[in-house]
């Protein structure tokens, strides 16, 4: 399971259970599924009932791991800082699109939950934690036709100019809010979601600092879903638009306004940054596992591959960068658990290295895989295509880069 059992000496009994199950899950489950799926030409195969996606979201709802963000006190797992990373990098192990897609099935209602109001836990929140048939699927709706990775970034010049702002609107209405507008066909879950966390412009005059977030449930009327998008890698992840016409939410349901929403958009990407770079560690160390592996088999040039030089010293770059990935990872989801206000540029850190991480061991181990690993059906290939794809992901990292850099010069200015 685990490649570094050095550093698993801190864990404790109860995250050592949750790494177990989650590495069996990710082994017996989201593996096959994912390359089941990954071999659908067409993406409306991966969101027909029956497939193996329903198959994986059935097993991981059965097991709980839907509520993995979700507070114990509504009912969820409640996992942070370490036990988080730790169960997202066994699911980004298994399969880093299906890993993105379960995590973000519980994400409107953990909005939901941080709200603290119990009338709309026990509407909403618990019966989704009480789910063991995945018929609550929720997505992150934020990008738009003209706006991806500035969305990202908040603390920027782009995100305070005024002139600059969201497309998808919420207009208040009497006791409704009315919601017009497009999300981009980048919307993990967007095409098999029911409920969705949304970020919309409620003040246009204040630039994306005028945004607010919404959670809306997909069924409201005015709402329609395009199809899943044919991507490169990634395929098990359903991605598509969506668009409001006139949808009707009650005000209760405007969970931040403008006064609050950098602030809240600062918490919710402290999170998400780091999660992703624990998955794409996930990602990373399948690769590096998978050509240690073959390097042990292969015979090229009378002797295996591992022993030659070139190779070993590949193989250790590879080990090393996937260690580097796990502690900073790690590092990054521990302290955004108890950081008020959250610091972004750890968790950018974390999102951008893994990612960058992820594609370089990729593309090493399908190097050293060599025309097997170009092979359409090895899980090598598979790999290189996932991990191409993380550099684009919950923004992209160039993009990503430089607001990380605005978060240290600004707190380099304030000291």
């Amino acid at each position: 399971m685990s490649s570094y059992p050095e550093i698993e000496r801190t864990l404790t009994p109860q995250q050592i259970q949750l790494q177990q199950g989650v590495h069996g899950f990710a082994r017996d489950v989201m593996r096959p599924a994912a390359a089941a799926l990954d071999r659908m030409a067409d993406p409306a195969q991966v969101i027909e009932r029956g497939s193996p996606l329903w198959t994986t979201f059935s097993a991981a709802y059965q097991a709980g791991f839907h509520t993995a963000l979700i507070p114990v006190a509504c009912g969820g797992m409640g996992l942070t800082g370490l036990s988080l990373q730790i169960a997202l990098e066994e699911m980004g192990w298994g399969c880093a699109g299906l890993a993105t897609s379960l995590a973000v099935a519980g994400f409107p209602f953990m909005s939901l939950a941080m709200t603290g109001d119990p009338a709309i836990i026990d509407e909403w929140v618990r019966p989704f934690v009480a789910d063991r048939t995945a018929s609550r699927v929720g997505c992150w709706a934020i990008t738009e036709p003209g706006h991806g990775s500035d969305h990202f970034s908040p603390g920027t010049p782009v995100f305070h100019n005024t002139a600059i702002s969201g497309e998808a609107t919420a207009r208040a209405a009497g006791d409704e809010f009315v919601l017009n507008g497009q999300k981009s066909a980048w919307v993990s879950n967007g095409t098999i979601a029911t409920h969705a966390t949304v970020h919309l412009t409620l003040d246009p005059s204040r630039g994306m600092t005028g945004g607010g977030i919404a959670f809306v449930p997909l069924d409201a009327k005015g709402v329609t879903k395009d199809a899943p998008l044919d991507k490169l890698g990634q395929r098990a992840l359903n991605q598509g638009a969506m668009t409001f016409d006139n949808v009707r939410i009650p005000k209760r349901f405007v969970l931040v306004d403008p006064d609050h929403y950098e602030g809240a958009l600062r918490q919710t990407l402290a999170l998400t940054n780091a999660a992703m770079g624990a998955v794409f560690t996930g990602l990373a160390r399948a690769a590096y596992e998978e050509a240690l592996a073959h390097t042990q088999t292969r015979v090229q040039g009378g002797k295996l591959l591992c022993e030659h030089q070139v190779v070993q010293m590949h193989l250790f770059d590879m080990f090393t960068r996937v260690t580097n990935c796990r502690l900073l990872s790690r590092a990054a989801l521990v302290y955004q658990a108890s950081a008020q206000p959250p610091t972004l540029e750890y968790s950018i850190a974390s999102k951008v290295y893994c990612a960058r991480a992820a594609l370089d061991v990729a593309d090493t181990a399908l190097q050293l895989f060599g025309a097997r690993g170009l092979s359409k059906g090895s899980l090598i290939e598979k790999l290189f295509r996932d991990a191409r794809a993380t550099l684009i992901e919950d923004g992209s990292n160039d993009v990503l880069a430089l607001a990380g850099a605005q978060e240290l010069l600004a707190r380099g200015a304030a000291k």
